[in-house]
């Protein structure tokens, strides 16, 4: 079975260093002037797909955004999924979940067992619960050929506080995280499938990613702040395994779908450009 990695190595290869964030949130919808509605929300999503799907390496919907519309939203994620898979786009489900024993289980069992209407090809997860929290996502994801982005270095000002506070051995919170995710990826080619998330500003903050061996997604480029000359530090390390991903800056360029591809072809040949690939 082809692992996340792998999968991901050739998405990159065929498609470019991209990953669209699929954030519906209330004020896009109504800028694009749709209901803040399970209405809105499909007619959104489908455009979306329909626009980029077969462009983007990664699309990345945020969980948070259908949830709140109830069963109605989760049903429109559900079919949004499909959708993109459909495409030929890896799907990765930002929900950054976290917790310990059987409840991580459950929640691996929901996004990362593909018998399940949520199955995705890789999550975001947060480990501040303890590494070892997430291992029973990470033992599912290497199981089923999918995979985990593992929060590391993110850029929110509140995260420095727990991200770069030094343990007892010297290193930081997140450099110990970096050090837990190379170990599983350790000698797996072409990539690991456990990646870590980290963002644009956080890159030259001095922390060692050249032995990750797996995804490196850099969240909020683009009206976030993130611009593509802040993937240079990444790039050097981490070698085709860079995923920039911008939200706003392409979803803005809707309701259009010629607007849509267009947004997304320009912001993957500037970061490809960074890239190298």
């Amino acid at each position: 079975m082809e692992g996340f990695g792998a999968r991901l190595r050739h998405a990159i290869d065929t498609r470019g260093p991209l990953c669209v964030g699929l954030d519906p949130h209330a004020e896009l919808l109504r800028s694009w002037e749709l209901g803040d509605d399970v209405d809105g929300l499909r007619r959104f999503c489908g455009t979306v797909v329909e626009a980029i799907g077969d462009v983007a390496a990664v699309v990345k919907p945020q969980s948070a955004f259908f949830e709140r519309h109830g069963s109605g939203g989760v049903e429109v994620l559900e079919s949004t999924i499909r959708q993109l898979r459909d495409t030929g786009a890896l799907v990765l489900l930002d929900v950054k979940r976290g917790d310990i024993g059987s409840t991580a289980v459950a929640y691996a069992q929901a996004y990362l067992d593909p018998a399940s209407s949520l199955a995705v090809d890789a999550i975001t997860a947060s480990p501040f619960l303890g590494f070892g929290s997430l291992f029973p996502m990470i033992d599912m994801a290497l199981s089923t050929g999918s995979g985990v982005f593992v929060l590391a270095l993110t850029s929110n000002p509140e995260g420095a506080a727990v991200q770069r506070a030094r343990s007892h051995d010297g290193r930081t919170v997140a450099q110990t995280i970096l050090d837990e995710v190379s170990q599983v990826n350790a000698g797996v080619q072409p990539l690991g499938s456990i990646g870590v998330v980290i963002g644009p500003e956080a890159a030259g903050t001095g922390h060692e990613t050249g032995r990750i061996n797996g995804p490196v997604l850099v969240p909020g480029m683009g009206e976030q702040g993130g611009r593509p000359e802040h993937l240079h530090v990444l790039a050097h390390a981490n070698a085709g395994a860079v995923l920039p991903s911008y939200s706003r800056q392409v979803l803005r360029a809707g309701p259009g779908g010629p607007a849509l591809r267009d947004a997304t072809q320009r912001a993957r040949d500037a970061c490809a450009t960074v890239l190298k690939v």
